[in-house]
């Protein structure tokens, strides 16, 4: 069959390149429409109960993550005239299309009782706007002293303040997030020249930002440096132009298609999808590298160009397929998660690595026909002395020092599995942004001044209409905040508790020590003030923190990005206790479902609900759920790369044998997470089903040739063993080199996880390809009689290695005719062109 594809290719290369000319153009047409991912992907199950909770929650109560927060600590904030700026700078950000409010200190408003109407009116604390420094000191003063702020728009103790931008939820998830988000910078950092005031930025639209930002210039800057890795690395190899601008013609092609991919199936560029073109230039050019080896080791045995790459083809067609099918296995696993981002990624890397597979077969030996042979000087990387130096070594060892071997493996293992032991699993909502990085800095700002900013969520159903404001449900609503104000990672909560106890202080006249809760003489008084409130300030709060029925409350906190271990330990062994003990008691019965608690009373069958939920929380249970994942994608993995293993070979013993050493590289990275404390985190988890996929085929190699050498050397398991060292050695260190180099680079992009995934890949692919060359041929020696039969069955037959020389005679070349300067053949074989 494969003697068919390469007269085919061969014979119709013209028409070939013009087609693939044609639908690239089709593909880079629809990669114009390619857009970036603004979100945080939802990577939880959709009927997961948090998931369906949290669902309601934002029908309910709105967004909770489109707030975006500027921070400032400096006493000239205090100022009149840089107080001044601060007011115009409020003034100006509400007028930002996309942005719905703004609160800052300047439009803060005060409570106030109207005894004549018997009702609480708002009345703005700066207005009208203070004329001297004493007057702007007082009403500073009267802020402080609104207990409602402190911890949420001021810090009483450190005189840092907050300015709070809440976005439209119709920008904040789309393109037009970035326009909105430059309005804002420009006026900010404008106030920030003019006062010479340093501000610091918050909240999940900054982050966004941020993140989209980074990876849409990470994406240009990596698919440059593989480019230039492969083709440094090509030239190094080959030592000719030829050889390094065809692959990279390839890899640019495919490139294209892959951007095309992305556009066609209606997909976004995500902080995954964005690597994709990356990993395709670095694990797509040793198609190329293949096909170039062969071509050229071809040439250099009869010099006929036109029988050299019809070779490259019917022999070297079915090794690479198997190849790419393998790698592609790494990455179709994920496509079974149904979680979007891993899918997206798995279906679109899956489908271009196949893609890669036939447009290197189908270009790199058609454009070479065009060309001139290779000279001589071009065909020395096929007596690469160093490499074969480094070989005899390689065979030396596995000869005569097996035991050595064995005993630093045994070693090794050992070390990884303990630092295995080690490894742990936590995730951070700005997880893979650099320590170093502004963003960590300013998290850290508001995490000193205002225990964080990623926002938590706490709504109470008290089970019956108009409940929240009955005074003992009131009363259990502020000792649960009493105890969330007591953990330094949370700031301070906010709720219909804080609303009601600034009515009380507004009662008394804003006395200070009437910042609390009414007792039931005064809660009559208070709550019929209350019933006669205007439209305001103050119902529209009261509206965000009670749903239309006055049946379920929410307690909105901030939390410090302090990873999911730690969160994890807050919610089940302090906040889920503490709801106990306040909600429970003898005679409640307590129900758990996901991160909600229900309790019911025995006597009266009445239920009182607690949930927790936010993106926070979405965000931590989703990075676990993608871990979960991705360890049963590498099982996945693991299985159909061993059911490729024995279609190829037919042999039991052979899978088992080749697989042994592709498993040790991953559990080394294991250890090596272990030992430098890198987390099982998604990015990292992401690289062992990949590695695996990739590596094997390295093994496939090494065994496809070892077969072959097995029958033209009597099956004599040495003989055979150091010819394949010598024969495919060569080619699998160019390969790995690209390899090693190529995910290299990603240990220089500025997220965490893709800079550790980068080193991660690079280290597990180069202790792969040594132990391809040591442990593998080592196991056969130990184990392998190197006797078999032959099995018509089975496709490692009709492997590149397994062709004989006689075999030459079923490419029937004088069907090609090609219209070439040629000498025309007179037995029906193509000269020398």
């Amino acid at each position: 069959m494969w003697n068919r594809i390469a007269i085919f290719i061969i014979k119709n290369r013209l028409r070939l390149i013009l087609l693939l000319a044609v639908l690239t153009s089709f593909m880079a047409y629809q990669a114009k429409d390619v857009e970036m991912s603004y979100d945080f992907a939802n990577v939880v199950s959709l009927d997961d109960p948090d998931m369906m909770y949290f669902t309601r929650f934002k029908e309910t109560f709105g967004e909770d993550g489109n707030v975006l927060v500027v921070g400032m600590q400096d006493k000239s904030i205090y100022q009149l005239e840089n107080f001044r700026a601060l007011d115009e700078l409020t003034k100006e950000l509400k007028t930002v299309e996309g942005v719905k409010a703004v609160i800052a200190l300047p439009n803060l408003v005060q409570v106030v009782k109207d005894t004549a109407a018997r009702k609480f009116i708002t009345r703005n604390i700066f207005q009208p706007f203070p004329k001297s420094q004493p007057q702007l000191d007082s009403l500073v003063q009267v802020v402080k002293e609104q207990g409602f702020y402190d911890g949420q728009i001021i810090n009483n103790k450190t005189g840092a303040t907050l300015l709070a931008v809440t976005m439209d939820a119709a920008y904040l998830n789309s393109a037009r997030r970035i326009g909105v988000m430059d309005d804002i910078l420009a006026h900010t950092e404008a106030f920030s020249k003019s006062t010479k005031i340093k501000l610091h930025y918050a909240g999940l639209p900054f982050v966004r930002s941020v993140m989209t930002t980074k990876v849409a210039a990470e994406m240009k800057l990596f698919l440059v440096l593989a480019l230039l890795v492969t083709a440094v690395s090509l030239f190094l190899f080959f030592r000719s132009f030829y050889a390094v601008l065809i692959p990279i013609v390839v890899i640019s092609v495919v490139v294209i298609w892959v951007m095309g991919t992305i556009s066609l199936l209606g997909f976004k560029i995500s902080l995954l999808t964005g690597l994709i073109p990356s990993i395709i230039v670095v694990i797509g050019i040793p198609n190329s590298t293949y096909l170039l080896a062969r071509y050229h080791l071809d040439y250099r045995r009869h010099g006929n160009k036109i029988l050299a790459l019809s070779r490259v083809i019917s022999k070297i067609g079915l090794v690479n397929l198997v190849n790419n099918t393998t790698t592609a296995i790494g990455f179709i696993v994920f496509t079974f998660t149904h979680i979007a981002i891993l899918y997206e990624f798995g279906v679109v890397a899956a489908i271009n690595i196949f893609v890669t597979f036939l447009i290197s077969m189908i270009l790199v030996p058609a454009i070479f026909s065009y060309l001139p042979p290779p000279t001589e000087r071009q065909l020395r990387h096929l007596d690469a002395k160093p490499l074969n130096k480094l070989l005899e070594f390689f065979d030396y060892v596995v000869h005569h020092k097996r035991h050595i071997v064995y005993f630093f493996l045994t070693l090794v293992l050992a070390l990884s599995f303990w630092g295995i032991y080690k490894v742990k699993t936590i995730s951070y909502m700005v997880d893979d942004l650099p320590e170093e990085s502004s963003v960590n800095a300013d998290l850290a700002f508001f995490e000193q001044h205002f225990n964080g900013v990623m926002p938590l969520e706490v709504i109470v159903d008290t089970g019956i209409k108009q409940g929240v404001m009955r005074l003992p449900n009131l009363r259990k609503l502020a000792e649960l905040e009493d105890f969330l104000r007591t953990q330094p990672i949370l700031s301070a909560p906010i709720s219909v508790v804080g609303l009601v106890k600034t009515a009380t202080q507004a009662f008394y006249e804003g006395d200070p020590n009437s910042y609390r809760l009414p007792d039931n003489t005064e809660r009559n008084f208070i709550f019929s003030y209350l019933a006669k409130q205007d439209e305001g300030v103050s119902q529209r709060l009261l509206r965000s923190f009670v749903d239309s029925t006055g049946q379920r409350a929410r307690i909105s906190l901030k939390v410090a990005d302090v990873g999911s271990r730690e969160l994890d330990t807050l919610l089940l062994k302090k906040i889920k206790p503490q709801l106990a003990e306040i909600y429970g008691g003898e005679g409640v019965r307590i129900e758990e479902v996901g991160n909600s608690m229900k309790f019911i009373r025995d006597d009266t069958g009445s239920e009182t609900s607690v949930s927790l939920t936010g993106t926070t929380l979405l965000f931590i249970k989703g990075n676990q759920y993608l871990i979960d994942n991705l360890r049963s994608s590498l099982l996945l993995a693991f299985v159909l790369v061993t059911i490729t293993i024995a279609l190829l070979f037919k042999s039991i013993r052979v899978v088992v044998i080749s697989l042994i050493p592709n498993m040790i590289p991953l559990l080394i990275a294991g250890g090596l997470m272990g030992f430098f404390n890198i987390p099982l985190k998604p990015s990292t988890a992401l690289i062992f089903s990949i590695a695996l996929g990739i590596a094997i085929d390295d093994s496939i190699h090494f065994l496809a040739k070892y077969r072959h050498e097995l029958l033209h050397n009597g099956f004599n398991v040495s003989r055979a063993i150091t010819s394949s060292l010598e024969e495919a050695g060569t080619s699998m260190i160019y390969t790995s080199i690209i390899l090693f180099f190529g995910f290299v680079i990603f240990a220089f992009s500025e997220f965490g996880g893709t800079k550790a995934l980068g080193v991660l890949m690079s280290v597990s692919l180069l202790i792969a390809l040594f132990t391809n060359l040591i442990i593998l041929p080592t196991l056969l020696m130990s184990f392998d009689s190197g006797k078999y039969e032959r099995d018509p069955y089975a496709l490692i037959e009709q492997i590149d290695e397994a062709y004989f020389e006689e075999d030459d005679e079923e490419l029937d070349l004088a069907q090609l005719r090609l219209k070439l300067d040629q000498e025309e053949p007179e037995n029906g074989k193509v000269q020398r062109v």
